[in-house]
């Protein structure tokens, strides 16, 4: 039977109008000088930082939820769901996996003709000689399908420990974590390339299909990264809203396509809020009905830190205001649905561990209250939802989630609408 999960606000917050926050203030201070210059910053505040997701209540049907991974011997993380014109779905996502951090990472997919109800086997399409982790997924308006990715040698870190306490210890890996059998895995697959090779094979990437997903290309370099990859513009255009790996200036920004994904152009940064730094990663993109442009960044810094933070361009993306907070949670993927209404999903890393969702009925100004799409999970390893909307208007939403059983990270869905 469906069932139905309330919809919560977030730490019971609500926005009160300027006249309340005023009258509250001239409660608490007596100097008539104190008071001006309270009022000035309350106003100022509010219209500078606004607690945007703050709109209607909404709750989701959960019409059904369920595992989709087939392979539960390895670990799947950091999906992309996306919907054909002919209707058919796309998944990709990291798999080959033996944990969050390994050196077996490869471009996994599988696709769906029944809205989700099976799926076919997965396929690798992409496996280089390091890591490659979180995949995107899009069909162009030309039909031409991409899959985006990045390479990372972060696993290199846990190799060198695990390698130099074996080596002082017999017992090593039982206090490490990395039996000896393991051991003697991560450094064969690291010695396939030597120390440069590895480090030349780092990069943002993408890979295309012209033919429906039979055959793919070799990867072609992106400018930038981001878990869920470029998104199509009504002028044609593909945007890619991301951050610069392994580099030292790690610009956050967007890039531009404009013969379908096979090279890509530099288009703008995105400036720091004031006082950040460099703290910004795994964005997302949208284009609102309005023609605004929408992106959605994933915020380290002190100030909400864990929150997605929100900025806007008016001019294609040549320009982009200061970021500003939406709510606790992360990352965001965004998607304007077939009435106007923009939808974000995105993970929810603290208790109750799961997965949110919030609408906008006005071009991403404001967001409704937040939807529970999961409240489930074990802990903080899970997330990265992104959502299609299904022909009979119904929603398919799809994340990744390390759960009690099985023993490494499975590919989750929920089939839902909006109440």
């Amino acid at each position: 039977m469906p069932f139905v999960l309330k919809q919560m606000r977030p730490g019971g917050r609500y926005v009160r109008s300027r006249f309340h926050l005023i009258m509250n203030t001239r409660l608490q201070i007596s100097s008539r000088r104190q008071f001006i210059s309270s009022t000035a910053r309350l106003a100022a505040a509010s219209l500078a930082a606004p607690y945007i997701a703050r709109g209607e209540a909404l709750s989701a049907k959960i019409i059904e939820a369920k595992v989709i991974s087939k392979q539960p011997e390895f670990y799947h993380g950091w999906p992309t769901v996306a919907q054909r014109k002919n209707g058919e779905l796309w998944l990709s996502w990291s798999g080959g996996r033996e944990g969050h951090v390994c050196p077996f990472g490869q471009v996994h997919a599988m696709t769906s003709r029944d809205d989700g109800a099976t799926w076919s086997w997965p396929r690798v399409l992409l496996d280089s000689a390091i890591d490659d982790r979180d995949s995107g997924v899009l069909e162009t308006a030309k039909g031409t399908l991409i899959a985006s990715t990045f390479t990372s040698l972060a696993y290199e870190e846990h190799l060198n420990k695990a390698s130099t306490f074996a080596e002082h210890s017999e017992k090593g890996w039982e206090s490490k974590g990395m039996p000896p059998e393991q051991l003697a895995r991560w450094t064969a697959a690291n010695a396939r390339l030597s120390k440069e090779e590895r480090k030349a094979e780092l990069g943002e990437w993408l890979i295309r299909s012209t033919d429906g997903g039979l055959t793919w290309s070799a990867r072609l370099p992106t400018i930038v990264n981001s878990p869920h990859g470029p998104i199509q513009l009504k002028d044609g255009r593909l945007l890619y809203a991301g951050k610069q790996l392994w580099f030292k200036e790690g610009k956050v920004g967007v890039c531009e396509s404009k013969d379908d994904g096979l090279t890509w152009q530099w288009l703008a940064e995105i400036p720091n809020r004031k006082g950040d730094k460099n703290g910004y990663h795994e964005l997302h993109a949208v284009e609102a009905a309005d023609g605004t442009l929408i992106a959605h960044i994933r915020n380290h810094n002190e100030a909400n830190k864990g929150w997605t933070l929100q900025t806007e361009s008016i001019d294609g993306g040549k320009s982009w205001s200061e970021p500003h907070p939406i709510c606790y949670g992360l990352p965001s993927h965004l998607l304007r649905l077939r009435d106007s209404r923009l939808i974000m999903t995105y993970g929810h890393r603290r208790s109750p561990f799961g997965n949110r969702a919030r609408i906008s009925s006005d071009n991403g100004k404001n967001w409704s209250g937040e939807i529970v799409l999961s409240g489930d999970g074990k802990g903080g390893d899970l997330g990265y939802p992104s959502t299609v909307e299904l022909g009979d208007g119904t929603l398919l939403t799809v994340w990744y989630e390390s759960m009690a059983e099985p023993k490494l990270a499975v590919l989750r869905q929920a089939k839902w609408r909006v109440e």
